[in-house]
């Protein structure tokens, strides 16, 4: 089995002294594991960073076995981050999700697209809260809704507008941003708002799964408060 494809660097990992095993999401055959060999190399390595774009030739000798990749840059998106740890925290975060929450070899254009505005998102002056906007959608596309609107109810107190969640039992107070969309969000809500999406993210997507909670995610969060 023999393809071309182009795709996002998601995750890559040591395999032997000089070769690597990395994983790709690509516009036609979803998110592909691979071997690239040589990848430890001075020549290689430079453009096998998280997150780059790449024009991705497979080629695997059945579908039981791991094939190996070769690689050529398209576009070195990780590099315009690499001063900014918040940022390259988030990006290296945002392909976590993607590497676990996505099946293997499952075409999902929607996904991919998705991932190509990642980097716009990075680049916006509301980037953190675009960001949180970003995996909402993400979990959407792959079937978790977090329908906040239909979760909260709306008060006044001291003649400013506050939306808590409808249970008695834990009341939480839900950032405004997540409901009116338009505002432009504080720091303080923006960390609350990260904590509501990583709460969702475990209770409803990850442990009914069996997956562990992202380290990366946590990293992100830590560098940013």
């Amino acid at each position: 089995m023999i393809w071309d494809d182009i795709g996002f660097l998601v995750s890559k990992n040591k395999y032997n002294e000089n070769s690597l095993i990395v994983e790709v999401f690509t516009k036609e055959h979803g998110k592909v594991s691979g071997i690239v060999f040589g990848g430890t190399s001075k020549k290689i390595k430079n453009y096998l960073q998280i997150g780059n774009k790449l024009f991705t030739n497979y080629n695997s000798k059945n579908e039981n076995r791991i094939g190996y990749f070769k690689f050529e840059i398209i576009e070195a998106s990780s590099p315009l981050f690499f001063d900014h740890r918040e940022k390259l925290n988030c990006l290296i975060s945002a392909m976590q999700l993607i590497k676990i929450l996505n099946a293997e070899a499952q075409q999902n254009l929607k996904i991919y697209n998705l991932i190509e505005n990642f980097f716009e998102v990075l680049k916006s002056n509301k980037w953190i809260q675009n960001y949180i906007f970003w995996e909402l959608e993400l979990f959407s596309l792959l079937g978790y809704d977090l329908e906040l609107t239909k979760l909260v109810e709306k008060k006044i107190t001291d003649n400013k507008i506050q939306y808590t969640t409808k249970s008695s039992i834990d009341e939480r107070i839900i950032p405004n941003f997540l409901i009116e969309k338009d505002i432009v969000a504080e720091d303080k809500d923006l960390l609350a708002g990260l904590k509501i999406v990583g709460d969702f993210l475990e209770k409803s997507i990850l442990k009914p799964n069996n997956l562990t909670f992202p380290n990366n995610r946590i990293s992100f969060i830590n560098s940013i408060q």
